[in-house]
């Protein structure tokens, strides 16, 4: 209870924990499944606050699917709770991600797209997602020149 009290916490993140703490698999196993059964711990909750709080850190929707697998999230849990937010609000936060990298910078160089593009690309974004938020950008550089 200590553990969910600070933060949501995935049932693997609390087997591995308790499991730190030399408690036998056996005991783990029975307890997590009473905090299952009296809703204190879901991994649907955890799933959906860890997405937030990445979505916070500029992450795109690849690098938390990775994040929430390693965490022991059903990957069709999480997969629907990805696409619980729209195509629309990636490409945002795709652009906001890049325009606050880009940071105060006047120009737009195409050696400075290949480094944003890059920088989205390892942040976790699609492809199209990176492309419209470079469109933006640029549609953005046309109009301060």
């Amino acid at each position: 209870m200590d553990f969910l009290a600070r933060r949501e916490h995935s049932r693997l993140e609390l087997y591995q924990k308790l499991k730190q703490r030399q408690f036998e698999p056996d005991v783990i196993n029975s307890e997590l499944s009473k905090l299952l059964d009296e809703g204190l711990q879901s991994d649907e909750r955890f799933a959906e606050a860890f997405l937030r709080s990445r979505i916070d850190k500029g992450k795109g929707p690849n690098i938390i699917l990775s994040e929430l697998s390693q965490r022991g999230v059903d990957e069709l849990l999480a997969s629907n709770v990805i696409g619980s937010i729209s195509e629309e609000e990636w490409n945002d936060l795709a652009y906001r991600t890049m325009n606050k990298k880009l940071g105060n910078e006047a120009e737009l160089d195409y050696d400075k797209q290949l480094k944003l593009m890059k920088f989205l690309s390892n942040r976790g974004f699609t492809h199209s997602q990176i492309e419209k938020a470079k469109n933006l950008l640029r549609q953005k550089f046309n109009r301060i020149k």
